[in-house]
């Protein structure tokens, strides 16, 4: 079938014709021409020029539980095998007070998970829970924060059941804005409480050969900036005492490549949120999916670069989609491998 002619290049004149024209018929055709192909000059220019991260980066891609519809309609293998099949290294996976993992599991149950984890061919990138804000560890009630350590020294048993030594922890609130009906602490009686609770922790973190990774939260009002955290975790004067660092915590009022430079060696694991600040509300349903904000991927990374971080990178999500939930898990990987260089 030929080619519609609409469809078909305006044809190029040469020279000899150029001059045959303009006799014929004035200056004005060569002025088209020229005008003809600065148009065409100036279409081939606004074409998007599509790039790729700088580099390839030599960190692992990982995913919390919480972006997948667990337990309500996947299982926490089909979870393992989609994180898998998506491209993940890890997954990162959440303790609870019931359930499959939980503080009622047995160690042959948390054992089974972990071998669960590794038949699909994912490793287990870290242990993290929401129990931290029921039981915090400044709580104003004594019993709360008893438990709270309780929960605490079995999640460190429990980390080294799986086979990873990363263990998220929260070491305190001033003021929990999705539990309202908690009271607020001052500020000074949450760090004195904070430290007391982990010091209380670390002989069960040695014990297991685990990390107790400090997240930065800033919406619980305490240690809002990085000279805090590094000064918060160096008080222990103890390898077993790290950082978490989430990069969309901090997003509303700082920036993520502000504070990795100062933390450091010290970051053990990461969570990475997005946030949009053009966003003027903050709660657990605002933040993003990654690349649709305003944080600038590509200095965080190269930050992390510097710092010489080889961890893993933990897209962290609160709810999986409504519809097509898959649909969360390979975007999250895709938007990743563009980040670490993987594409171009």
């Amino acid at each position: 079938m030929s080619e519609h002619p609409a469809n078909r290049p305006a044809p190029q004149l040469g020279r000899r014709e150029l001059l045959g024209y303009t006799a014929a018929f004035g200056a004005g055709v060569l002025a088209n021409q020229a005008r003809g192909q600065s148009a065409s000059a100036q279409e081939t220019k606004k074409q998007p020029v599509r790039r790729g991260a700088p580099k390839q980066y030599a960190m692992k891609k990982s995913i919390n539980l919480w972006a997948f519809p667990y337990p309500q309609q996947w299982s926490l293998q089909e979870c393992f095998e989609l994180a898998k099949d998506a491209g993940f290294d890890g997954v990162e996976i959440n303790f609870d007070l019931e359930g499959e993992f939980s503080a009622q599991s047995t160690d042959a149950q948390i054992q089974e998970i972990g071998r669960m984890a590794q038949k699909a061919g994912v490793a287990i990138s870290g242990v993290c829970s929401f129990l931290f804000w029921p039981y915090a560890f400044s709580n104003n009630d004594p019993q709360k924060r008893q438990k709270g350590v309780e929960l605490a020294v079995r999640m460190t048993e429990a980390a080294r059941l799986l086979q990873t030594e990363n263990v998220l922890v929260v070491p305190g609130a001033v003021y929990i804005p999705w539990l309202k009906e908690e009271e607020p602490v001052p500020n000074d009686v949450c760090d004195r409480r904070a430290r007391e609770a982990v010091r209380k922790i670390i002989p069960a973190a040695e014990k297991a050969g685990v990390s107790l990774n400090i997240e930065n939260i800033f919406a619980n009002g305490y240690l809002f900036s990085p000279q805090e955290m590094v000064e918060f975790v160096d008080s222990f004067q103890s390898d077993r005492v790290k950082i978490h660092f989430d990069t969309g915590n901090i997003m509303e009022y700082q920036f993520p490549e502000h504070w990795i430079p100062i933390l450091g060696k010290r970051i053990q694991n990461i969570h990475f949120k997005e946030w949009d600040k053009r966003t003027h509300e903050f709660n657990l349903h605002t933040f993003r999916t990654l690349l649709d904000g305003t944080t600038n991927w590509p200095a965080v990374i190269e930050a992390l670069d510097k710092i010489e971080y080889r961890g893993y990178l933990t897209f962290e999500y609160f709810h999986p989609f409504n519809h097509y939930p898959e649909a969360l898990v390979y975007q999250s990987s895709d938007a990743l491998d563009w980040m670490l260089g993987r594409k171009t």
